[in-house]
């Protein structure tokens, strides 16, 4: 992660550090022995900064083991671990990333505002700036101005995009934006979906129409479905990921708007809840805001381990 991130994701952070960190260290501080009470706090504390209550399960049970194990007595010999631990449940895995490196088309999910289009502008621009030739779909013909907001992003970004009419159908902008993409030799196309989800079977009706023209118009391509959630609505994000994990197959998600929440931990619970990697993190609106997830330089920020 560039050091200018990390310095960004560091201050993003302070918020849930607060929240999360002050907590730990007084119960690692205030304990003289590892005990019930003692793991009974910590439990407390992880839940209550969004890190959910399977997540906890799990984190917890790993220390217990590795406490019995290495036979610990000082609960402050447990900081470490622990937040080895909650690293462990946010990685990614080595093939996160190799969208980038083959022909490939990104759906990109959620509701309205979570920073959908900003996103998608932002990774063409760098998708761009890493020599990629990417084509947008404005497939979001729900939203008035959805389109002309992504437009702007192109034009910044320096990318091609197709659009329809307000109100016309996605699947017609999505297949022109394929035709687009072949003509081009496009490298990566990233296609903008409407953001309802009050409607659960239109929503599913319309990604399986997507996912049947890139199946027949563009076969052959590798497909990620990446979900764009709010940070700042904590575990309501994590319900979102849920429904839509229902309606497409989510290959990633994009955690937008994490600079000024204390709800940060909600990027541990949807990693382990729903087994979805967190693939992009935004902590600002410029356009280099958003960046490459990554779990260790995530817990050095969140823990600011340098300290």
């Amino acid at each position: 992660m560039a050091g200018k991130f990390f310095e960004k994701l560091v201050s993003g952070l302070t918020k849930t550090r607060n929240n999360i960190v002050s907590g730990l260290n007084s119960i690692f501080t205030g304990f003289s022995n590892i005990d019930d009470d003692f793991y009974e706090e910590l439990e407390e504390t992880l839940i209550m900064s969004d890190i959910g209550v399977n997540t906890t399960e799990e984190i917890l049970d790993t220390l217990k083991e590795q406490v019995k194990e290495l036979k610990i007595k000082e609960p402050m010999e447990c900081k470490d671990l622990l937040i080895k631990n909650i690293e462990e449940q946010m990685d990614i895995g080595e093939n996160a990333y190799d969208f980038e490196n083959q022909r490939s088309v990104i759906l990109m999910i959620g509701v309205n505002g979570v920073g959908k289009t900003t996103s998608i502008g932002k990774l063409a621009s760098q998708f761009k700036k890493n020599n990629k030739k990417v084509v947008l779909a404005a497939a979001d013909t729900f939203r008035a101005a959805a389109a002309e907001q992504l437009k702007e992003w192109a034009d910044r970004a320096g990318v091609d995009i197709v659009s329809g009419k307000e109100g016309s159908d996605p699947g017609s902008v999505l297949f022109d934006a394929i035709s687009s993409a072949k003509n081009k030799g496009a490298d990566i196309l990233l296609c903008d979906t409407a953001g309802r989800l009050h409607n659960k079977k239109n929503l599913m009706e319309e990604l399986k129409k997507l996912d049947r023209i890139i199946e027949k118009e563009y076969g052959g391509c590798h497909r990620e479905n990446f979900i764009v959630l709010d940070a700042t609505t904590g575990q309501n994000a994590l319900v979102q990921a849920k429904q839509f994990k229902e309606c497409a197959d989510i290959t990633g998600v994009i955690l937008t708007k994490m600079d000024g929440t204390a709800k940060g931990g909600i990027a541990i619970a949807i990693q382990a809840e729903l087994g979805i990697p967190v693939k992009y993190i935004g902590v600002g609106e410029q356009i280099d805001d958003l960046q490459k997830f990554d779990a260790h330089d995530f817990v050095e920020a969140l823990f600011n381990v340098q300290e």
